[in-house]
């Protein structure tokens, strides 16, 4: 189930999906079939296939599900001690 709200605050302002290092990814699909909210999909560009970030919103806050399943260590995250950081601030501004 993908989240419009994460303690109190819209998911939207949250700065949390991850990032694919791509001279790491080896385009292996793990993560597109780990995620059930559906954040990655395979793209094409010019006759080449990648995994690409299609939905960073519909990341679950705080899972890190797939950089734990992928093998080549090409998906991170930002720090969840900033993270949260931020969504304290939102939720004092009443975002």
């Amino acid at each position: 189930m993908i989240e419009e709200t994460y303690e109190g605050v819209p998911r939207n302002k949250i700065p949390w999906a991850p990032k694919i290092d791509y001279d790491k990814c080896i385009t292996c699909g793990k993560c597109v079939d780990y995620c059930h909210n559906r954040v990655f999909e395979f793209d094409e560009k010019d006759g080449e296939k990648r995994t690409i970030v299609k939905n960073p919103n519909a990341c679950v806050v705080f899972c890190r599900g797939c950089e734990d399943i992928c093998p080549t260590d090409a998906i991170t995250h930002p720090s969840e001690e900033e993270t949260q950081k931020i969504i304290d601030k939102l939720k004092e501004t009443k975002a």
